[in-house]
């Protein structure tokens, strides 16, 4: 039985814009070939970290949710282990609630005071 997965892991800030999407593009082949379904990713770009991970103040943030079974998380996250690439990475199970949220989200039925001010 498959679940849905989310996982967000920060790569190393010393790759160029092309290395860090190849780094993203070999993640997503990895969930491919252990048969899982990419629902959504999005790529956040380089973003200040809260602390130091690594003496790096600095990362690249990629977000995967995904429909997969246990043993593609685990496979996966041995992968993360594995590349020196990745500073850190967390994985989360997604309930129904957590679910609904985010395809509302990606729907566009949040929208940020900002936007609502812009559009008045």
């Amino acid at each position: 039985m498959s679940n849905r997965y989310e996982t967000v892991f920060i790569l190393t800030p010393v790759l160029s814009d092309d290395q860090a999407k190849e780094a993203v593009a070999k993640f997503k082949g990895i969930l491919k070939d252990l048969k899982a379904k990419v629902v959504h990713e999005e790529f956040w770009g380089l973003k200040k970290l809260a602390y130091p991970i690594q003496k790096k103040s600095t990362g690249f943030y990629q977000l995967f949710e995904y429909e997969a079974d246990s043993q593609a998380v685990a496979r996966l996250e041995v992968e993360f282990r594995r590349d020196e690439r990745v500073l850190r990475f967390l994985t989360i199970k997604l309930d129904k609630h957590s679910i609904a949220y985010n395809e509302k989200k990606r729907g566009g039925e949040f929208k940020s005071k900002k936007k609502e001010k812009a559009e008045a």
